[in-house]
């Protein structure tokens, strides 16, 4: 009898094991398309192998973008098949896709996160989970994920979280949370770190794990790796904190792994430590105030032909709708969408400036009925392509070797062309104009805010892009590569005057000419235009100035993000 029972415990052990983790971190992987690849019998030996919840620019990939496949084979053990069966099957975990991806499981369909080209629809913030029926596994034989991925620029492929499986109707049954305190989960002042975990087993048994907190920098390094082995009661939940020491001022990405038979559980979150102290000097050129003083000076050359042409269609029964022809620097032709409310008076302003590649819309620039909106769209953006228009990718390297004609100088100017025409405005309320804008429009809030500091008076930045670029290019897979790819294409350029030329665009250059109240938005799991960059600016600021981290989020804010920033700006105007 005791041998049967010590038999028994060995293949109950040897069945833990080996289903403790069903899902390697492992993958096969294949740049390029090819709907054979999801078919379970294609052979992948010759694939190269990366690891899934990194971007492939991490991992030797750096500037590509468009399609790659990843596969996986795995093992259902069949112990686990009447579980399975009785709690309908499997559910599948793939953490955050960047940007569109199909997954198919044993080469049928299991389902799909946006749309690919042509109809392009990226969802790169969205986490995947798809359901594997019972029924369609092979047990105890080999079964085969296969993941179709199109990446549109920026981060690439199983980008972010840990790829997991867990059986559908207990998933959901056993979580895990870390409730940190604040709630934004920034820490002023600290040598040590609490962090709070707290397990709520739901399921009919008591479940042994081993619990993992992992802590990497913004630069990707490793700080911190504590394992804790635990065991939680069925109903009961359960909590208990990890120390976390030495923690430097800056950010950082962490999670908490659970690894256990059948729960296998992990919760990303971010960090961030003092990051008001986070330190990245100025490196502004010696010239760099006679070169803004000289791109101000051609922009005033340039007779600005404004062009006021009202869009009846887009006119409501509050505002009237108009598109904007200007000449900017160089007398390039730009434009934009201007609504007017149609009470008379003055009234105050905002300018709206866009993100990277995005194309302005009337739709985007309605901040209420007391409120003039002008939507610019830069030089080489949306309907302003007449005269600039290199493309995207390419645009960040356009005349990259010429500072005097670098692409984002006459973006910048765009943008003070933009001031010049709202308050050329006899309803426009120069005493009150504002600029907003997310990522790339973040900078250009930044750039207009400090090239235009007497008329801006409000301005309030969202995740700003263009900053700090030497440690940007460490800590962003993008757009680090395509700059790699520029270099290697253009070795008689080389990095460092790449970076010089960057230098005269840097915001946290030009942060210290801004005169006006900022009020910038952060997501802390922004792997786009991570926070690091984001402080970087704002730290170099001699103003009114105050931030909100979104904890959760990445380069994608909430929608109370903007109501918070209307909100700044109704009360910093004086508005009810």
């Amino acid at each position: 009898m005791r041998t049967f029972y010590l038999i028994l415990c060995l293949i109950l052990s040897f069945t833990l094991l080996n289903a403790q983790n069903l899902l390697k971190p492992v993958w096969k992987f294949q740049t390029g398309d090819n709907p054979e690849w999801a078919k379970i019998d294609f052979n992948d030996n010759n694939w190269p192998e990366i690891i899934a919840g990194t971007a492939w620019e991490q991992q030797g990939y750096a500037a590509y973008d468009g399609y790659a496949w990843y596969r996986t084979t795995v093992i259902f053990p069949s112990s686990l098949k009447t579980k399975a069966l009785k709690n309908e099957g499997f559910l599948l975990r793939l953490g955050q896709i960047d940007d569109v991806d199909c997954t198919f499981f044993n080469s049928d369909k299991l389902g799909q996160t946006g749309d690919f080209p042509p109809n392009y629809k990226g969802k790169y913030n969205v986490d995947r989970e798809y359901p594997i029926p019972g029924d369609k596994i092979r047990w105890d034989q080999p079964n085969v994920i296969a993941v179709r991925v199109f990446d549109n620029g920026g981060s690439g492929g199983l980008a972010t979280g840990v790829a997991e499986l867990t059986i559908k109707g207990l998933a959901d049954k056993f979580k895990i949370s870390v409730a940190l305190t604040p709630p934004d989960h920034i820490f002023q002042g600290i040598s040590m770190l609490k962090i709070p975990v707290k397990i709520e087993n739901d399921t009919d048994e008591n479940i042994s794990g081993k619990m993992t907190l992992k802590i990497k920098s913004d630069f990707g390094e490793d700080i911190l790796s504590i394992e804790q082995n635990i065991k939680i009661n069925k109903n009961a939940p359960k909590s208990f904190a990890f120390d976390a020491k030495g923690l430097k001022p800056g950010f950082y990405q962490a999670s908490i792994l659970f690894e256990s038979f059948l729960y296998n559980k992990s919760f990303p979150f971010a960090i961030g430590v003092d990051p008001e102290k986070v330190i990245s000097p100025p490196d502004a050129p010696a010239d760099f105030e006679n070169y803004w003083a000289r791109a101000k000076k051609e922009l005033a050359a340039v007779d600005p032909q404004f062009k006021t042409i009202k869009i009846d269609s887009l006119c409501s029964a509050t505002k009237d709708l108009f598109l904007i022809e200007m000449r900017s620097l160089g007398n390039v032709l730009v434009r934009g969408w201007y609504s007017v409310p149609k009470k008379p008076g003055q009234h105050p302003a905002i300018l709206h400036v866009q993100g990277y590649s995005s194309v302005m819309q009337p739709a985007w620039i309605n901040s209420g009925d007391d409120f003039i909106d002008f939507g610019l769209n830069i030089r080489g953006h949306g309907n302003s392509q007449d005269n600039v228009n290199p493309g995207f990718p390419g645009y960040l390297q356009h005349h990259l070797d010429d500072k005097e004609v670098y692409i984002y100088r006459g973006a910048y100017m765009d943008c003070v062309r933009a001031m010049d025409f709202l308050c050329s405005r006899p309803e426009v309320d120069t005493s009150r104009i504002a600029v907003e804008g997310g990522s790339q429009g973040g900078a250009l809030s930044f750039a207009t805010a400090a090239l235009d500091n007497k008329r801006v008076k409000l301005c309030a930045p969202a995740v700003p892009f263009l900053s700090d670029f030497r440690d940007y290019f460490k800590v962003a897979a993008w757009p680090g590569g395509e700059f790699v790819n520029y270099v290697k294409d253009h070795p008689e350029i080389g990095w460092e005057k790449v970076y010089h030329t960057l230098s005269y665009i840097d915001i946290k250059n030009l942060a210290p000419w801004i005169k006006a109240p900022l009020f910038m938005f952060v997501g802390l799991r922004d792997n786009v235009c991570p926070p690091h960059i984001n402080f970087a600016a704002y730290n170099n600021l001699n103003v009114e100035r105050q931030y909100k981290a979104y904890p959760y989020s990445g380069h994608g804010l909430p929608g109370d993000a903007y109501q918070v920033k209307m909100d700044w700006i109704r009360k910093k105007f004086r508005m009810n």
